[in-house]
C-alpha cells in the first residue's frame, strides 16, 4: 500500500547475500559492480543523510523553503500568454522535488522511526504543506498559465506523458477549488489543513494504543502451541523491560501467531481484545489514545470538502482521478462480488464450526478463535501449518530469489551496495540495473518490526525519475515491511504468507523502478489511479504458488533442500482454503468504507454503519464491542478513502493479467517484458484501462479472479472502462 507523501507499502547484515549483491568501492565512494553514470552518481548524492538528520529547526527550514517558493510562483506566474513547458512546468517540477527532498526523509522516519520530537514537528510540517499545496491548486496565475499551455499549440506537440501531466493538472486545479470563489477557497484550504492533521492524530493514536498493552507471561506452559521463533520473540520482548518472563504484544509478528497457535484460549481473548478495541472506547485500554471523535470529524470535513467542491458526497471526490466510472459501478462490483461468495463461505464457516465442534470440543466458534482453529483445520485437511514452512523460506535465500524471478521476468538484476546511510543497521540499499548493466532505480529494503515502526508493509518514493536538462534523476523506493527480527542467532524464517507480503510491496516498488517516464507527475506510481496502482503488486503475489518459482526462492535455512514435492502440494491444495471468507471480508472493508463517505453526514453513527455492512455481506459477526474501523488506517490515515475497493478491482486486473502467463508460460520472458513494456514503464504517463488492454489485448474479466478463488465460473462479465 501507499505511505502518505508521494505514494502507496533489506538483506540483513547477519546474512552473508550472494555474490551478485556484493559492492565493492571505487576511489572513495562505494560503487556496486554496474557501469557508473551521472545519473548514477547525481542520485546517490541526493539521498537522504539519516544519520545526521534532525528535527530541531524542520519546522523553520520548511517555513522558509515555502516562502522562497512563494516568491517563485509569483515570477512564474507572472505573464500568462507567455507560459509554456520550460518557464511553468519545468520550475514547478523542481519546487516539489525541493520539498521532497526536505520533507520527504522526516515523512519515512515518522512511519519507521517514531519519538516524540520528530512526530511534533511532522504535525506542524503537515499542516504547513497541507495549506501550500491548496495554495498551489487554487492559484489563479497559476492556473490561468496551464490553460493556456493546454490551449497552444505547443500542447499538440507534446508527448503522451507531457499531455497526460498538464491535463491531470487542470483537472488537481478544479478538485483544489481553483473555479471557487474566494471565501469558498479559504473554506477549502481550511479543510485540508484540518484532515491533513486528524490523519496523523489518527495514525499515531493507533501506534500508541498499540504499544501501550502487553502481557507478561511467567509461566512457559501458558504459551503452549506458539512457535519457537514467536516464544524468542517473546522472550526478547521481556528482557528489553527487565523481566524474566515472555511478553506479548499487539505488534504483528507476536499476535498473528500468537492468534493462530496460542492453546490458551484466555490468552488468545485478552489478545483479540486489546487488539481490535485499540485507540476506541472500548477494551482494556478504553478511552486511551480514542479515535472516535477523530473519525466522525474526518468523515464529517470529507463531506464538507467534497460539497464545496461540486460533488455530492465524498465518494464521487474520490472517483475523480479512479478508473472507476461511477459509485454505482463500485457498489455494484462489489455487491456482485459478494453475491459470488457468500454461499461458499457459508458452507466454508459450517465447516469450520463442524470441526471445532467435532475436533477441538468448541461448542460456539468465538472471535478469539477462528485463527486458531482455522490453522488446526488446515493442518487436518492438508497436513500443514505455515510454521512447517519456515523453515524453507530464510530471507537472505528469498530476497536472492525474489530477485532471481524479476531478472527472468523483466530482464534486469540486483546487486547490493553497502556505505549507504540508513535509519536502522538492519536497513539494506540495492541497485536495479538493466540489460545494458545500467542502474534504472534503487531501494532501500526494511524488513523487521521494531519499536516506533508502524504495523503493516508498505512502499513508498524517496526520490522519483527526473529528466530536467542534462540531468537524469533515477528512481529510488522505500520498501517497507514487519517481519520477526532474527533473534538468538537464528536467521528470520518467512511465512508463505509473509512471502506474499514481501512479493507484493516488491511489485509497488518495481512499478517505481522501472518507469521510462521522465516527467515526475506521471512517473512511476505517480498519476495511476488507486485502483489500477495495485496491479502491479497483486500480480507479482501469483509467483509465490508457482513450482518454478517456488523452487528458486526456497531453501531450507540448516540443509539447502528445495520445498518438498510432498509439502509444496499441500501449500497449493490449501491456496483456496477460505477464500470466500477471505473475499467477503475484505468486501466488507470496501463497501464500509464506500458506504461511510457516500452515505455521509454529520450525525452518521459510523458504528451503526459498519454493523449494517456486516448484517448485508458477512456470514459471521465479531463481538458487538469489536472496533476495528478505529484502527484502520487505509481509510482514516491514508489514501484509501472511499477506495479500499481498489484492492479488489485491481486484484480483478492482476488475476486476468496473470492469465496470460499461464498461457504463455510463468516465467516467460517474452511475456514479462511485455507487461514491463506496456504497464510498469509506462506509470501514470496513459489511461490505466489503456495500458490493461496494451498488455492483455481486451478489457479486463472477472472470470480469472472467481477461478482463482475456486468460486464457479459465471457467465462472461467485462468491467466497465
Amino acid at each position: 500500500m501507499r505511505a502518505q507523501l508521494a505514494s502507496l507499502s533489506h538483506s540483513p547484515r547477519d546474512d552473508s547475500p550472494s555474490p551478485r549483491l556484493l559492492a565493492f568501492r571505487v576511489g572513495n565512494g562505494i560503487m556496486p559492480a554496474m557501469k557508473t553514470s551521472p545519473a548514477v552518481s547525481h542520485t546517490l548524492a541526493k539521498l537522504p543523510r539519516f544519520a545526521s538528520f534532525t528535527p530541531d529547526d524542520l519546522v523553520s527550514r520548511l517555513q522558509t523553503l515555502l516562502a522562497v517558493q512563494r516568491e517563485c510562483l509569483e515570477s512564474i506566474t507572472a505573464v500568462p500568454p507567455n507560459a509554456n513547458w520550460e518557464n511553468v512546468i519545468e520550475p514547478m517540477q523542481a519546487m516539489a522535488d525541493e520539498i521532497q527532498q526536505l520533507f520527504g526523509p522526516a515523512a519515512h522516519l515518522h512511519g519507521v522511526a517514531d519519538a516524540p520530537a520528530l512526530r511534533t514537528a511532522y504535525a506542524e510540517c503537515v499542516a504547513l504543506l497541507s495549506a501550500h499545496s491548496s495554495e498551489i491548486a487554487q492559484h489563479a496565475g497559476l492556473h490561468a498559465c496551464y490553460q493556456h499551455i493546454r490551449q497552444s499549440a505547443a500542447y499538440e506537440g507534446f508527448t503522451p506523458a507531457q499531455r497526460k501531466v498538464v491535463d491531470n493538472a487542470l483537472r488537481d486545479f478544479r478538485l483544489g477549488g481553483a473555479d471557487l470563489p474566494a471565501a469558498e477557497q479559504a473554506r477549502v484550504k481550511a479543510l485540508k489543513v484540518e484532515l491533513a492533521q486528524l490523519a496523523t492524530r489518527f495514525g499515531e493514536n493507533v501506534l500508541d494504543a498499540t504499544q501501550a498493552f502487553r502481557i507478561d507471561v511467567e509461566d512457559e506452559a501458558r504459551l503452549a502451541g506458539l512457535p519457537d521463533s514467536v516464544k524468542a520473540l517473546a522472550r526478547q520482548n521481556a528482557a528489553r523491560e527487565g523481566l524474566a518472563g515472555w511478553t506479548l504484544s499487539l505488534d504483528l509478528p507476536c499476535y498473528q501467531p500468537a492468534m493462530a497457535y496460542l492453546d490458551d484460549r484466555e490468552l488468545r481473548r485478552a489478545l483479540y481484545t486489546a487488539y481490535v478495541t485499540r485507540a476506541s472506547d472500548q477494551g482494556p485500554l478504553a478511552g486511551r489514545h480514542d479515535n472516535s471523535e477523530i473519525m466522525q470529524a474526518i468523515v464529517a470535513k470529507r463531506h464538507q470538502l467534497a460539497q464545496s467542491l461540486g460533488f455530492a458526497n465524498y465518494a464521487e471526490l474520490s472517483l475523480a482521478t479512479k478508473m472507476a466510472p461511477s459509485t454505482a459501478a463500485v457498489t455494484t462490483f462489489l455487491r456482485e462480488l459478494a453475491g459470488e461468495a457468500r454461499a461458499a463461505a457459508r458452507d466454508e464457516l459450517k465447516s469450520l464450526c463442524d470441526f471445532a465442534r467435532a475436533a477441538l470440543g468448541l461448542d460456539s466458534l468465538e472471535a478469539w478463535d477462528t485463527a486458531w482453529c482455522a490453522e488446526k483445520y488446515r493442518e487436518h485437511c492438508f497436513a500443514l501449518r505455515q510454521e512447517d514452512l519456515k523453515p524453507y523460506f530464510p530471507v537472505a535465500h528469498v530476497l536472492d530469489g525474489m530477485f532471481e524471478v524479476a531478472a527472468r521476468l523483466f530482464g534486469v538484476r540486483f546487486e547490493r551496495l553497502d556505505g549507504i546511510d540508513v535509519w536502522a543497521p538492519e536497513v539494506g540499499f540495492h541497485a536495479l540495473v538493466d540489460e545494458n548493466d545500467e542502474a534504472i532505480g534503487f531501494f532501500y529494503l526494511d524488513l523487521y518490526a521494531r519499536e516506533g515502526k508502524r504495523a503493516g508493509a508498505w512502499m513508498d518514493e524517496c526520490l522519483v525519475r527526473w529528466q530536467h536538462g542534462a540531468v537524469l534523476q533515477l528512481p529510488v523506493a522505500y520498501l517497507t515491511c514487519n517481519f520477526t527480527p532474527p533473534v538468538a542467532g537464528q536467521p528470520s524464517l518467512l511465512t508463505h504468507d509473509e512471502v506474499i507480503t514481501l512479493f507484493h510491496e516488491f511489485g509497488h516498488g518495481l512499478h517505481h523502478m522501472l518507469t521510462r517516464v521522465d516527467h515526475p507527475a506521471v512517473a512511476g506510481i505517480n498519476g495511476v489511479p488507486w485502483d489500477a496502482v495495485e496491479l502491479p503488486s497483486q500480480i507479482l503475489e501469483n509467483w509465490c504458488w508457482e513450482r518454478v518459482a517456488i523452487d528458486i526462492i526456497s531453501a531450507h535455512h540448516a540443509t539447502g533442500a528445495a520445498l518438498p514435492d510432498d509439502l509444496y502440494s499441500r501449500l497449493v491444495a490449501s491456496k483456496r482454503f477460505q477464500a470466500a471468507l477471505h473475499m467477503l471480508r475484505q468486501i466488507e472493508f470496501a463497501l464500509f468504507d464506500f458506504q461511510l463517505h457516500l452515505d455521509a453526514s454529520p450525525a452518521i453513527d459510523i458504528q451503526q454503519l459498519i454493523e449494517a455492512v456486516r448484517d448485508e455481506v458477512a456470514v459471521m459477526q465479531p463481538p458487538s464491542w469489536n472496533r476495528f474501523q478505529h484502527a484502520f488506517g487505509h481509510v482514516f490515515a491514508g489514501g484509501y478513502a472511499a477506495g479500499y475497493y481498489s484492492y479488489k478491482w485491481a486484484e480483478v486486473l492482476a488475476a486476468d493479467a496473470f492469465d496470460r502467463f499461464e498461457e504463455e508460460g510463468v516465467l516467460n520472458g517474452a511475456t514479462g517484458l511485455a507487461f514491463r513494456r506496456s504497464v510498469l514503464e509506462n506509470g501514470g504517463a496513459d489511461d490505466a484501462m489503456n495500458l490493461f488492454r496494451r498488455f492483455r489485448g481486451r478489457e479486463p474479466s472477472i472470470i480469472p479472479l472467481l477461478r482463482q478463488a475456486g468460486l464457479r465460473d459465471p457467465a462472461e462479465r467485462i468491467i466497465a472502462s
